[in-house]
């Protein structure tokens, strides 16, 4: 039978089944429940309730039992507090002590009652002796009689021993009593729900979360005795609600609550305070039924069943952690905002166990789909190139000779010499390590192991530029195997087995996918396949910057919906070049312009694999460059046609004129003559340093130092500035190292300055800064021309193009000579800007990169 019979698949109806699974097991524990009122208690513990102030204790605690005596004390003794109270202008009294048999002070804890008229007594619900039915224990008549409200003293203790809450109303089958706490608050006993009931059933309703203050004397607490002997402070009890009750560990009156649990309980009396320190402001929780955190777990466990499948497994945890954090979200605005507490653990559970069941049957699919595939892949043919440690020493050399044309070489097997030129043994440096280029000068070194047999390789290398290139490309050769000393550990686990297997098998087609797509990446065009509808399935990075659209957003796009988008067009549409080339077969070659930039694209239909259909490859060529080069060429035949024929034309002209009429030479038509001849000159030597400039490469560059070329040019500079009465200030002390081309940098330099000089009126200064910014070298040179027009500054270093300013101002150029600044400049991987207003000179800003320094 096939191990893979039934394979699990995660779809919402497999998982909704496990998670109600899951659901239905965790409803038979008490985890859910000590789910909830931890969450209660966090949420409660770190937003405790504001303290009444309107609210007091006075406690009967150890320091009254030693100064009073021992429990139970006269009821007289109640009456003198109850008359010490009533003076200090307590609104109402709150005992929460059991007067349940009758006393010889009644009468006088009756009067004192009926003196201040608000005294609430507690009623305990209890039966009489053990063999006795439950039933309320009131106070004797009189005292009843005196007390304006009786309220139930009963507190609630959770199934795990924590008081949280209490009913708000207590007591047999006739009525119901109100809290000690409801009672303050002035309400009334109430008649049950349910009628009928015998007379010694114990009926609850309405039960309350009460969010404590604090610990325990968090409230403001008073000794009994030193309220009973003492004088009071003025403002002590005047308008509060006082509560008279134990607070001694010895009389039992305890109770662990969130903020203490066992360690640290608190006193019955202080808990119906906090009561009614909620009730006060509008605080107490009432818990939201129980179906509703039912109904919530059932909604969370449908909304996860159908999500889940649908998201990737890596946006699973963070869908289920989306969920529970939406749970926490509603139960905490519920719980702050409604004073309503929901149940919400078994909601919380779902998003708990959701990730590791989708994970594991994921984990189940994989295994399906990985025994299913296995066998495929092993046949999948495999594209690899030869490792060079595999590569005979011999071997290896000829590679070398052919690849670098080294100047000598010498090849060794131990101590014999196989092959030699140029160098011997005594060339051999000391202490080779195996596999490790040693490189001195221009010779390289390395010691290869060939099974048992060692091997030692050197090449004397061209010395020019390109010396340190080669040497950096020999030390990425791994020319040592390491094979023998690496081990695979077989793994044990049947899943891990199967990954393995897989894992090997695949690599043969991760070894031809890679060897296409850096094909496809390496091309100098841009490639795009289609398939037989014209959908972009493939298209390498080159179209993703070309047509500034991400790669994800061209998989699936028709063809011709990306060339409308950036080039539309009415005459032979795109979508009749891609159509014809599907349904005709044809081949075809088309002009395209993207963003200012010409291509040239060619379709290609080819057929696809297992099909009778054919895709298109379309491949793009960036021929900005060349037709760049044309527009170029236009210009310099124009330049040539014109500028430079028009002084030779005129040089021709008046050398005719002498040559008529040779007795007659006038000295200013030879320094007219003179001056064409030097318009000539500079036009031909700006045109030619313009050439160079764009053919400079870095195979051209050497280390020079920024300060000196600025120098070298203010000294060429400083004689025209001298005959205008211009001052060249120079500031600038530190040596700026740069990689580059110093003749063509300072020939830059030179134009700008003299551009400078030019447009500045005499008896001016031009500032020249050079200083470092980071890691550019930067220069700035400053005039107090005319400065230059709005509407010509973006055109400034356009080629054959001159300011309108300037010519009717009679100073004439060629317009080559910011075009060849901005041209070496970018050569140089730097960049060059301008600032002028007209009437306020200008500000030429150069910036170059600073050579790395060699480790």
């Amino acid at each position: 039978m096939n191990r893979d019979w039934l394979p699990i698949k995660t779809t919402p109806w497999t998982l909704g089944l496990a998670l109600l699974f899951l659901f239905s097991l965790a409803e038979t524990t008490d985890l859910p429940q000590r789910i909830n009122y931890w969450l209660l208690d966090s949420a409660l513990l770190a937003n405790p309730t504001a303290a009444s102030p309107n609210i007091a204790i006075v406690a009967i605690d150890d320091l009254s039992l030693a100064r009073q005596g021992r429990w139970p004390w006269p009821r007289e003794t109640h009456a003198n507090l109850i008359h010490k109270l009533h003076q200090a202008g307590a609104k109402t009294i709150v005992f929460d002590v059991l007067f349940t048999e009758p006393s010889t002070d009644d009468a006088k804890l009756a009067s004192a009652m009926q003196a201040h008229g608000n005294v609430v007594l507690p009623i305990h619900l209890a039966p009489s002796n053990p063999r006795l039915q439950l039933s309320e224990q009131l106070p004797p008549g009189n005292l009843t009689s005196a007390a304006s409200r009786l309220g139930h003293a009963h507190v609630e203790l959770d199934h795990d021993g924590i008081a949280r809450g209490l009913y708000l109303f207590n007591g047999m089958g006739r009525q119901l009593w109100p809290s000690l706490a409801l009672a303050a608050s002035g309400a009334s006993p109430r008649e049950p729900d349910t009628q009928g009931l015998p007379a010694f059933i114990n009926v609850r309703d309405d039960y309350r979360v009460v969010p404590l203050a604090g610990r325990a004397g968090t409230l403001s607490t008073y000794s009994y005795s030193d309220v009973l002997n003492a004088a009071l402070a003025p403002d002590a009890f005047n308008g509060k609600t006082v509560f008279v009750g134990a607070t001694a560990a010895g009389l039992g009156d305890i109770l662990p609550t969130p903020f203490s649990g066992l360690s640290q309980p608190m006193s019955g009396v202080e808990f119906h305070a906090n009561t009614l320190s909620a009730i006060q402001q509008q605080r107490l929780i009432s818990p939201a039924p129980k179906w509703t955190g039912i109904a919530l777990a059932l909604i969370t466990l449908v909304a996860l069943a159908t999500l889940v499948p649908r998201v990737r497994p890596a946006r699973t945890l963070l869908a289920c952690i989306t969920a529970g954090g939406a749970i926490l979200s509603l139960y905490l605005v519920l719980l702050h905002t409604l004073n309503i507490w929901l149940p919400v653990a078994h909601a919380l559970i779902m998003p708990l166990v959701a990730f590791p069941v989708a994970s594991g049957m994921r984990l189940a699919t994989t295994n399906h789909f990985l025994n299913r595939q296995l066998d495929e892949l092993v046949r999948t043919p495999r594209v690899a190139l030869p490792e060079p440690a595999k590569h005979p020493a011999s071997q290896l050399l000829e590679h070398f000779q052919a690849l670098f044309q080294p100047q000598g070489w010498l090849l060794t097997e131990a101590a014999d010499i196989i092959s030699n030129r140029n160098l011997n043994l005594t060339d051999v440096p000391v202490n080779l390590k195996a596999g490790l280029w040693h490189h001195s000068g221009n010779q390289s070194w390395i010691r290869l192991n060939r099974g048992n047999v060692c091997y030692t390789l050197g090449i004397i290398l061209p010395n020019n530029l390109n010396l340190e290139a080669i040497q950096r490309y020999l030390r990425r050769l791994k020319l040592s195997s390491t094979d023998a000393f690496e081990k695979r550990l077989s793994p044990s686990e049947n899943i891990s087995a199967r990954i393995e297997r897989v894992k090997v098998a695949t690599e043969r087609l991760n070894h031809m996918q890679e060897f296409i797509r850096r094909s496809f990446e390496r091309m100098p065009d841009g490639i795009i396949v289609t398939d037989e509808l014209g959908i972009i399935r493939f298209a390498n990075g080159h179209i993703e910057e070309w047509f500034g659209e991400p790669m994800p957003s061209l998989s699936g796009l028709p063809l011709t919906r990306l060339l409308d988008g950036h080039d539309p067009r009415e005459t032979q549409p795109w979508y009749e070049t891609v159509s014809e080339t599907l349904t005709m077969l044809q081949s075809r070659t088309v002009d395209l312009k993207i963003r200012d930039k010409d291509f040239l694209i060619h379709f290609a239909p080819f057929a696809l694999p297992d099909s009778v259909q054919y895709g298109i490859i379309a491949n793009i060529s960036d021929i900005s460059e060349l037709r760049e080069q044309q527009r170029q060429h236009r210009e310099a035949i124009d330049f040539i046609s014109h500028d430079v024929r028009s002084p030779l034309v005129s040089q021709l002209a008046l050398i005719e004129q002498l040559k008529r009429d040779p007795t007659h030479i006038d000295q200013s038509q030879l320094e007219q003559l003179g001056r064409l001849a030097r318009r000539s000159y500079h036009l031909a030597e700006e045109f030619v340093q313009l050439a160079r400039a764009e053919q400079l490469t870095e195979t051209r560059f050497y280390e020079c130092e920024f300060l000196s070329i600025v120098e070298n040019a203010r000294d060429s500079v400083s004689e025209q500035a001298v005959e205008k009465r211009i001052a060249l200030q120079l500031q600038g002390t530190e040596d700026l190292w740069l990689r580059g081309n110093a003749e063509l940098l300072e020939r830059a330099v030179i134009n700008l300055l003299t551009n400078a000089v030019q447009y500045s009126p005499t008896g001016s200064a031009v500032s020249i800064q050079v200083f470092r910014a980071g890691h550019q070298a930067c220069l700035t040179i400053v005039d107090d021309g005319a400065g230059i027009d709005p509407e010509e500054l973006p055109y400034l270093f356009d080629r054959y193009r001159r300011q309108k300013s300037s010519e009717l101002a009679g100073v004439h150029g060629t317009g080559l000579g910011l075009s060849f600044v901005k041209t070496v400049v970018e050569k140089h991987r730097g960049e060059i800007y301008v600032v002028s207003r007209p009437g306020e000179g200008a500000t030429f800003t150069l910036k170059l990169p600073i050579a790395e320094p060699l480790l």
